[in-house]
């Protein structure tokens, strides 16, 4: 099904070039296929509300950036076959236990064969008896205050998910405290504690980092609890320059 699924993408992007002016022979062979982009949504635990925003989000994203954002809330998707057709696989704030034992090794493979992951809000509340996905990830959900605007530092202002924004930046979210932070990731933002109640990870709070992994890349953002979220340019151009980075563009 899968196959068929990604067989009719393709016919339908080949259409969609013939009915334009038709390209001479040698501009035909310079046409660049778009990137698939698989988003993982599956929830055991909490499901939060901003999911459906946030995949309408990433294929918008996909339609004026040169890939496809396909959704799957099925495990069963994690196969080698299967995975090989992605170049970037996103859990979309996935919690709790999504993949079986079988599915979890298909995942690392497709990892250490030079795949891409990123984790949006919740995927650090996710496979907490995996400890490959913890190191992958680059930490885990340990608890969160109300929502509440708070100041984010920016740490790194030449990373991709990075350069549009100023040293500062203020924005509403559900804030995330976390466990089992991984010492080996490279820190793009924090979290100014002072700014907002509740922060339980002191002067050192990352919320969003990113790594290379056991032969892939690896990104993470808390960001993106709220509807409003994924409305926000800011945010968007956070989430694309995540995106191009993963796909290794950038």
């Amino acid at each position: 099904m899968k196959t068929l699924v990604l067989s009719l993408f393709a016919i339908g992007f080949a259409l969609q070039i013939s009915a334009q002016d038709a390209p001479n022979p040698e501009e035909a062979q310079n046409v660049k296929m778009p990137e698939l982009v698989l988003v993982f949504t599956k929830t055991t635990g909490y499901r939060h509300a901003s999911i459906e925003k946030g995949v309408q989000t990433l294929r918008e994203l996909g339609r004026k950036n040169g890939f496809i954002a396909l959704q799957t809330d099925s495990g069963t998707d994690f196969n080698p076959q299967n995975l090989g057709n992605y170049k970037l696989v996103v859990f979309m704030s996935t919690t709790e236990e999504v993949l079986d034992d079988a599915q979890q090794k298909a995942f690392e493979g497709y990892i250490k064969n030079g795949g891409s992951y990123l984790g949006i809000h919740a995927a650090a509340d996710t496979e907490y008896d995996w400890p490959w996905y913890g190191k992958l990830v680059g930490g885990y959900f340990e608890s969160h205050p109300e929502q509440q605007q708070a100041k984010i530092d920016i740490v790194d202002t030449s990373h991709p998910s990075t350069t549009h924004l100023n040293n500062v930046w203020m924005h509403f979210d559900e804030w995330y405290n976390f466990k089992e932070l991984n010492p080996s990731v490279s820190v793009l933002m924090k979290l100014d504690e002072t700014s907002y109640k509740g922060g339980k990870n002191g002067a050192n709070h990352p919320i969003a980092w990113c790594h290379e992994y056991d032969g892939g890349r690896a990104f993470y953002t808390g960001l993106g609890h709220t509807d409003a979220a994924y409305d926000d340019p800011d945010f968007r151009q956070h989430l694309l320059g995540a995106i191009e980075w993963c796909l290794k563009r950038k």
